[in-house]
């Protein structure tokens, strides 16, 4: 009988279930949507049960779609600072999935910024005090758990690991926690000191274990008999990094989706000066690989709207539309829930700038496209001016990677040639590669590298971009100057 590695990546709006033959090939795919929820402007959340229904869903789809294969071990790849607690005792949800997306918490961070703590954070963790990260919205929902409760905190691959096991386990891997804000990156623990300036409890926190690592086996797993090894565990942009074979020094990958995250893999930890963020791209045998990474918030779902508001029929129609704009025409800046990498505003907003009589609907259409291109280039530019090894492949993953027209703006705005990945399940093959790794499938990186990968390099072309940088520019400014209501408050 044919073997396989099931993963599961749990995505923001979907979680897919992919079966990877032991020679790394896909041999069937499923997904189930994730409802997301707005309770209030700018806050973002999720249903924690219906999150993990979505991952049982995506499996049986999968499983159902393939052939009949035994299954070596599980893989987990998930959405990274995404957020959620549930009881110890009964393993029942306490509180929400507090979204990555969410901003519930921006001012507790604005206060933790005021009194001084961000220097030391950032020298810890590589991150910067942002709501984006866990740390602040951990104490959020530690405040509103039931007394008598004793609570379990978590990323996403924390919660399903303790579905997935029955309960019997509470851990998660090193690039998860890398995220969190409570994780000290060179000491590889988590830290005293911020788990007290956040308010959160050690003893509620996971066991962080390598990437590729055993993190217990199936328990009335719908589909599945109980006893499968659960063999890896890492967040979806590492894992999609690792997917590709980055493993060299300045070699990175842009994954476009909902927002975008940029990544370039690192020598050794580098204390990011500004802009951009370090992080743990994954840890095998005790050893850790070190990212520089970029965040933005909103990327590809900017498209859709703005198609919506053109009157277009898709995403499709719009690209197609923008490439044929004029020169010039206004600048986009989709700052709909703040600005992250490299500009860490909260409070940005959301505007066209430069409007006149004669601006077409092409040319809105292809600010909306260069929005996208600009900001991977800002991230670059920061990523560059603190990287000690220079760019090297560059990949591309997510939906909207197969976008030519898009993709063409991005090679040309880096003036870097993009490899524009086929298999859009990136994320799920990383870490089914770890897994792979963990039960003996693969003996080391070298024969992951040497696993087949269909691409297609696009090679920067010569074009008006860098000159319409000006108009991002002035764009960006006016998206990022407070309000004249805004102040004093």
């Amino acid at each position: 009988m044919t073997t396989a590695i099931l993963a599961i990546d749990q995505g923001t709006t979907n979680s897919k279930a992919v079966l990877v033959s032991t020679d790394g090939i896909i041999l069937a795919r499923g997904a189930a949507a994730v409802g997301i929820e707005h309770p209030q402007p700018g806050w973002v959340e999720q249903d924690p049960l219906r999150l993990r229904d979505s991952v049982y869903e995506a499996i049986a789809a999968c499983l159902g779609a393939g052939p009949k294969v035994e299954i070596l071990g599980l893989a987990l790849s998930n959405q990274r600072e995404s957020v959620t607690v549930w009881d110890a005792a009964t393993g029942e949800p306490l509180g929400p999935v507090v979204s990555w997306q969410c901003r519930r918490t921006a001012p507790d961070c604005a206060a933790l910024t005021a009194a001084g703590h961000a220097d030391r954070v950032q020298a810890l963790t590589g991150l910067p005090i942002d709501p984006m990260f866990p740390g602040p919205k951990m104490r959020w929902l530690l405040d509103r758990v039931p007394a008598g409760s004793t609570p379990r905190l978590g990323t996403i691959d924390a919660w399903l690991i303790h579905c997935l096991t029955g309960g019997a386990v509470h851990a998660s891997d090193a690039s998860n926690a890398a995220r969190s804000q409570l994780y000290d990156l060179n000491a590889r623990a988590w830290s005293d000191a911020l788990c007290a300036l956040f308010g959160v409890p050690k003893s509620a926190l996971p066991e962080v274990r390598d990437s590729a690592a055993r993190f217990g086996e199936t328990r009335g797993v719908p589909g599945l008999r109980d006893g499968i090894p659960i063999a890896a565990a890492i967040g979806d942009s590492h894992a999609a990094l690792f997917g590709h074979g980055a493993f060299n020094p300045g070699d990175g990958k842009v994954t476009f989706g909902t927002g975008s995250s940029i990544m370039t893999t690192l020598p050794a930890f580098i204390a990011p000066e500004r802009g951009i963020t370090t992080t743990i791209a994954w840890s095998i045998a005790g050893r850790a690989t070190y990212a520089f990474e970029g965040n933005i918030l909103v990327s590809a779902a900017s498209l859709p709207w703005m198609a919506g508001m053109l009157g277009l029929e898709d995403v499709q129609a719009l690209t197609d539309l923008a490439a044929t704009a004029e020169p010039g025409g206004p600048g986009f800046v989709p700052a709909f829930v703040g600005l992250g990498a490299p500009y860490w505003q909260s409070d940005a907003r959301a505007l066209f700038s430069g409007i006149t009589f004669n601006t077409t609907r092409a040319q809105m259409a292809r600010a909306a496209t260069d929005s996208i291109a600009f900001q991977v280039h800002d991230v670059f530019e920061a990523m560059a001016a603190q990287s000690p090894a220079p760019l090297g492949k560059l990949y591309a993953d997510g939906g909207p990677s197969r976008n030519a027209f898009l993709m063409q703006c991005v090679a040309d705005m880096l003036d870097h040639a993009l490899i524009q990945c086929d298999a859009p399940e990136a994320s799920a093959l990383g870490a089914a590669y770890l897994a792979g790794l963990t039960l003996g499938v693969w003996p080391d990186l070298d024969a992951i590298a040497a696993l087949p990968r269909a691409g297609n390099t696009i090679a920067p072309r010569p074009s008006d971009a860098k000159a319409r940088l000006a108009v991002w520019r002035d764009a960006i400014y006016r998206s990022t100057v407070p309000s004249p209501s805004s102040k004093g408050e």
